[in-house]
C-alpha cells in the first residue's frame, strides 16, 4: 500500500495543477460567449478586432470596417474588450492615474544625452 501513495499523491498534483485551472479557464469563457450582445467590441480567434453587430444564435455578425461584416461562430471569439457601458472613473489608486502623473516630470536622461552631445562638439 505504501508504494502506491507517491503515484497517487502525484496524481492528485496533477489534477490540481492542470485540469482545475483549465476547466476554471473554460468555465469563464462559456461565460464570456454567452453575455455576448450587440454593440460589444471583441477580439476573434483570428487577432480580428469588430463589434458585435446582430447575434443569430450561434452565429455573430462582425463589423470590421464601414460597411465590411464577417459572418463567424460565437465560439471563434476569444475576449471581449469593451461595452457600450460607460467606465467607471479612475480612482486614486488605479495605475492610469499614477502614469498621468509621472509624465508631467521632465526627462533626465534626454537632458543628459544632450549634455555629452554638446561635450562631445566642443
Amino acid at each position: 500500500m505504501a508504494q502506491f501513495l507517491p503515484i497517487v499523491v502525484l496524481g492528485a498534483l496533477m489534477y490540481v495543477a492542470l485540469i482545475l485551472p483549465q476547466q476554471r479557464k473554460t468555465k469563464e469563457h462559456r461565460a464570456l460567449l454567452a453575455s455576448l450582445q450587440e454593440g460589444d467590441e471583441v477580439v476573434l480567434n483570428s487577432g480580428i478586432h469588430g463589434f458585435v453587430q446582430a447575434i443569430d444564435g450561434t452565429v455573430l455578425w462582425i463589423e470590421v470596417a464601414d460597411r465590411v461584416e464577417l459572418k463567424v461562430e460565437r465560439s471563434a471569439v476569444a475576449t471581449k474588450l469593451r461595452t457600450d457601458e460607460p467606465e467607471p472613473p479612475p480612482t486614486k489608486g488605479d495605475k492610469a492615474a499614477k502614469s498621468d502623473k509621472t509624465e508631467d516630470k521632465p526627462d533626465d536622461k534626454a537632458d543628459k544625452t544632450d549634455d555629452k552631445a554638446d561635450k562631445a562638439d566642443s
